[in-house]
């Protein structure tokens, strides 16, 4: 018998009085993504919540398409667009509480605007200009990360803080399918299982990490299955149903403002998009995969419920149509004009009090600032 045959065949005996911590079977998802939308569920649904989560959707479509029309322009470097996905973004947005955070991913634009960040500031990232764009603590808004799942052990770090302290705060994390094969992301919710911190993750599986699709990350049923492993509940619901998205997210968060601890949610839904605008998604997948999405489409579904329970007519949709033609023009008008940009805010909100290194790299730029603005003669100096 080889080694590895000897290691096979070993099986430890637990001992007599060995009890598993957690019975796993309810932590288990659904065998099948959870929907409301053309369902008997959808009729139990909130009609003023469907109209507001339309109008978000609509608000978010020509959000996307009106930043990605900016990259094209030159105003942006780089634009994740998040089309096809707006049912989870907004519903992210809309289920917290004011005091509640959000920890948004770089493709996570439209959650921020959602929750109010102003959109120009929302995209001053991905513009190039300094530091976040935005106040975190205005409007409860993690910054934008690009570096996959990081920000995940923060918003960890953020709800159990709040819950040592006292306060009544969830957070809710967001990330990509690609970002659950990041160490941040096992850590993050290690740490959250075993302190029972109030935080909600959810998982925008768009289908691909870039060119790579899920069937090549993982092996897993789904990757909702991947939170019994860390002794949490998974949720697996249809990431195109605002509704669904909206009423699972919903319990998640009560779940964890109750004290039950953390919810890894998956959200299954498609970029239809590419990557970014520097990227030629027809490399890796076919239009016809495309097509088949858009017409599993977030405003298609929620508009069909919302017109065959005569809860939308033409002019109601007339009316969020132009609310997001106004936003756009908006969004154009002050993106189009040039910022202005102080190199000597390099050294702002870097450390509390600046280092040795850092007060001699600002003196150094002052004294060149300086010298160019008295011309040739004092640069000769």
């Amino acid at each position: 018998m080889t080694v590895m045959e000897q290691r096979g065949a070993y099986r430890p005996t637990p001992p007599p009085a060995w009890q598993p911590r957690t019975d796993p079977a309810p932590l288990l998802p659904d065998a099948r993504p959870y929907r409301v939308l053309g369902t008997e569920a959808a009729a139990k649904a909130d009609p003023e919540l469907l109209r507001r989560l339309y109008a978000q959707l609509v608000r978010g479509r020509r959000y996307n398409a009106q930043a990605t029309a900016l990259t094209k322009q030159g105003r942006l470097a780089v634009y994740p667009s998040s089309t096809g996905q707006e049912a989870c973004q907004v519903a992210a947005a809309l289920v917290l509480e004011q005091r509640d955070w959000l920890f948004p991913s770089y493709r996570d634009t439209l959650a921020a605007v959602a929750r109010g960040v102003d959109p120009v500031q929302a995209l001053t990232l991905l513009r190039g200009d300094w530091h976040t764009g935005y106040d975190p603590y205005e409007h409860r808004v993690a910054p934008l990360c690009t570096p996959l799942a990081t920000q995940l052990p923060h918003a960890v770090g953020l709800a159990h803080a709040a819950r040592l302290k006292g306060d009544d705060v969830v957070a809710l994390a967001l990330v990509g399918d690609g970002g659950t094969s990041e160490g941040d992301f096992h850590e993050a919710l290690n740490f959250a299982a075993v302190w029972q911190a109030p935080v909600v993750f959810l998982v925008q599986n768009n289908g691909f990490a870039i060119s790579v699709p899920l069937a090549k990350q993982t092996a897993a049923p789904s990757l909702a299955h991947k939170a019994v492993g860390y002794g949490m509940p998974g949720r697996l619901v249809d990431g195109n149903d605002a509704a669904a998205v909206h009423e699972v997210l919903a319990d998640a968060v009560a779940h964890a403002r109750a004290g039950g601890g953390p919810t890894l949610v998956e959200a299954v839904t498609y970029r239809l998009d590419a990557h970014t605008n520097a990227d030629d998604a027809t490399r890796y997948r076919a239009d016809a995969e495309v097509e088949a999405w858009r017409d599993h489409d977030p405003i298609v579904l929620l508009e069909r419920e919302l017109t065959d329970r005569g809860l939308l007519d033409e002019d109601g949709m007339r009316a969020a149509r132009e609310d997001a033609e106004a936003m756009a023009a908006d969004l154009r008008t002050r993106m189009n004009q040039d910022p202005a940009l102080d190199p000597r805010d390099l050294f702002a909100h870097v450390y509390a009090e600046p280092t040795t290194q850092l007060t001699e790299q600002q003196a150094q730029l002052r004294a060149e600032l300086e010298a160019e603005a008295a011309g040739p003669e004092g640069a000769g100096r």
